[in-house]
């Protein structure tokens, strides 16, 4: 009996440091997953702040050529003044031509200091819009890609075989995803920074590219249209902002996705609408070619 005893004592401690060695291991993982999503958020915000600043080195060497090119026209205006006589109102209005110039590269550079502001707010901007999103649907089956930011749904799941009528079941599925991702998008703090939200359809490779075409659009317009009924989920103010922004796509199989380390074409998920944004920073960039092009 002491024996029995004993032994079963040896197995219970067994057991107990087991089950102590399992519970340090799956903390080690989650750890090691919080570091992991940390360096992806941090590296996407050094990789967009890097890009800008390339943008805004190459803006500032073109301002400075600008600045060069109108301090050779000042010598050059300097020299000719000291080699022939020129009347006083000649001379008056050379010093105007000087004064207004100098006034442009001060406004220039203004107005360039500010377009710099704006830019690095929406490079970092992404980076935010992203994170939230994954912390709303962080409890969801719906994922949120960590480059774009853009929600994808199966039209397997929405819709029948070559039909664009959402069914009963994805309805449900809607109401639950949409107003969540749309409220991120449209809220005050966002919404400044967004030039587009985008209804994208596209469909497998199966027929040809035409019909495709139309499945494909009238399916992403049955997802904005559902969207825009203030009975599933959205707001009036809010259904107000996405008709300014929104833009239906269709790209038949345009964009096809492709099963891993395959070049074979994976027709179920090809089949897809997305929901995606677009930042201003295309309109920021050719703002601020504007102003170099006016100096």
């Amino acid at each position: 009996m002491k024996n029995n005893r004993k032994n079963r004592a040896v197995f219970s401690e067994i057991s107990y440091w087991q089950s102590y060695s399992d519970m340090m291991a799956a903390l080690l993982l989650i750890f090691i997953l919080i570091i992991a999503i940390t360096l992806a958020i941090y590296k996407q915000k050094r990789d967009d702040l890097d890009e800008a600043q390339i943008q805004l080195n190459a803006t500032k060497t073109e301002l400075e050529a600008s600045e060069e090119e109108l301090r050779n026209s000042l010598i050059e205006l300097e020299a000719a003044y000291a080699k022939a006589t020129m009347t006083q109102e000649e001379l008056e209005a050379a010093h105007r031509e000087i004064e207004e110039a100098n006034q442009k590269i001060d406004d220039a550079r203004a107005e360039l200091d500010a377009t710099k502001g704006e830019l690095q707010d929406i490079v970092g901007i992404r980076t935010d819009i992203i994170s939230e999103l994954q912390t709303r649907f962080s409890n969801s089956s719906m994922k949120v890609d960590a480059q774009t930011g853009s929600i994808t749904f199966s039209s397997d799941v929405l819709f029948r075989y070559n039909s664009a009528t959402l069914t009963e079941e994805s309805k449900t599925s809607l109401k639950e995803i949409i107003p969540v991702y749309l409220d991120v998008l449209l809220q005050d703090n966002f919404r400044p920074y967004i030039a587009e939200i985008i209804f994208e359809g596209h469909t497998d490779t199966d027929g040809d590219f035409q019909s495709n075409m139309t499945l494909s659009y009238n399916r992403a317009n049955s997802v904005a249209r559902f969207c825009m009924n203030s009975t599933n989920g959205l707001s009036e103010d809010q259904i107000e902002l996405l008709q300014k922004l929104m833009t239906v796509n269709g790209k038949s199989f345009s964009t096809p996705i492709y099963k891993m380390n395959s070049d074979q074409v994976d027709m179920p998920s090809s089949r897809r609408v997305e929901i995606k944004f677009r930042l201003k920073e295309d309109e920021m960039i050719n703002k601020i070619t504007e102003i170099l092009n006016q100096g």
